[in-house]
């Protein structure tokens, strides 16, 4: 086991003389979707529609969980047009915040919206919900067919795996008082209870399709502060929960496949300091996944991973330890293993404002799409659109 970890560890790491890429080299266009705002703006998503359409879409209104307000927004920008169009309604739940959409399309075409529905103004409360279309051509919003709520029963062998899992990793040495538990009994503990076990997966990144067929969109937990992967087999008409993927603060996952099958998961750092890059692996579609360990990159606020048509792999965060004012792109040509290289799209001083929670997809013709939220702490908020030729990598 140690030497997994060793090697896990190592495969994360950028080297020292990594090489530095000017963002204008690469960047083709950049664009603010929409006029700076005080609403909250924030989680989007972006997906290329088989007419050569983008959408995309965000969560906006008075705050987040706590804010009732809060509703799932759009906007598209057609395929011939340099300008992104109005801003549209995409969900409202009623008396309910909704946050942190997704939109994907399965094999057969048809546009997937999830996104959650949080209940009682609780993270730990919230719901999956979805819709689905395959009439989505049309200038505004697309015309919803399906919705309905994605409701997952993770049963007695989640505690198990959570047992296993934090047996695997190094000894907790964040202990806090003589009359305190640990927080790894804590955890343990609350995952016997099948209530907190089966409510409170949220959404942030999109899924991964692999060449089966199987649709895996990574979820994760702010009760239990790890992650999991509901699982179709059915172009989505169906979902079960994977096992966990547990460690001390592994939250919203993204996804890429390695050409033997292997899964890697990396995953935003929501536990104790210093925090980093966390890192999972499943060999079996999805189903099971490593203890997760971290690595030595920074990592503050967001992930996001892609796999180009072309083999490059790209990795997208908060690659500092205090904030979100920075937002890199690493580039690997080994599947991960390395990380050659970085672009940074946005890099600031930290009183400057806020970059996350980027979305990141490649289209037919090659071109690399992100949107990602795009705060100033004096200006308003909004989301930015970048697109990149990675001809110029």
């Amino acid at each position: 086991m140690k030497k997994i970890i060793f090697i896990g560890l190592f495969l994360l790491n950028l080297p020292a003389f990594g090489q530095y890429i000017a963002k204008d080299k690469v960047v083709e266009s950049e664009t603010l979707i929409f006029p700076l705002q005080n609403n909250h703006v924030h989680g989007s998503s972006i997906v290329s529609l088989p007419n050569g359409d983008l959408l995309t879409a965000w969560f906006e209104g008075s705050g987040e969980r706590k804010a009732d307000d809060v509703r799932i927004m759009g906007a598209r920008l057609r395929k011939n047009d340099s300008q992104w169009g109005e801003p549209f309604l995409l969900a409202d739940t009623p008396n309910l915040p909704d946050c942190n959409p997704v939109l994907f399309l399965n094999q057969e075409g048809k546009l997937f919206l999830v996104w959650i529905a949080v209940q009682a103004n609780k993270w730990e409360q919230s719901i999956l919900r979805l819709r689905t279309s395959t009439s989505y051509d049309n200038a505004g919003a697309p015309i919803w067919s399906w919705q309905d709520n994605i409701l997952l029963k993770p049963g007695e062998e989640f505690h198990q795996e959570v047992v296993k899992r934090f047996e695997e990793l190094p000894s907790n040495k964040a202990g806090w008082s003589e009359y305190a538990p640990l927080y790894d009994d804590m955890i343990i503990d609350a995952s016997k209870d099948s209530k907190k076990s089966s409510i409170g997966w949220m959404t942030r990144i999109k899924p991964l399709v692999l060449s089966s067929g199987r649709i895996l969109l990574p979820l994760y937990s702010d009760g239990f502060n790890f992650s999991l992967t509901a699982i179709s087999d059915d172009d989505g008409e169906t979902w079960t929960p994977s096992k966990p993927i547990v460690g001390r603060g592994p939250i919203q996952p993204a996804l890429a496949q390695r050409k033997n099958g292997e899964i890697m998961a990396i995953m935003r750092d929501s536990g104790d300091a210093p925090t980093r890059l966390h890192k999972s692996y499943s060999t079996d579609e999805g189903m099971t996944w490593t203890s997760s360990e971290k690595s030595s990159i920074p990592n503050t606020a967001s992930v996001e991973l892609l796999v180009l048509d072309n083999g490059l792999w790209l990795f997208l965060g908060n690659d500092i330890d205090d904030g979100r004012y920075r937002l890199s792109l690493y580039l690997s040509s080994d599947e991960g293993k390395t990380w050659s290289s970085k672009i940074y799209l946005e890099d600031e001083k930290k009183d400057f404002g806020g970059f996350s929670y980027p979305s990141l997809i490649q289209d037919t013709n090659g071109m690399v799409h992100i949107t990602y939220s795009y705060h100033l702490d004096k200006g308003g908020k909004s989301i930015k659109y970048v697109k990149i030729n990675p001809k110029n990598f």
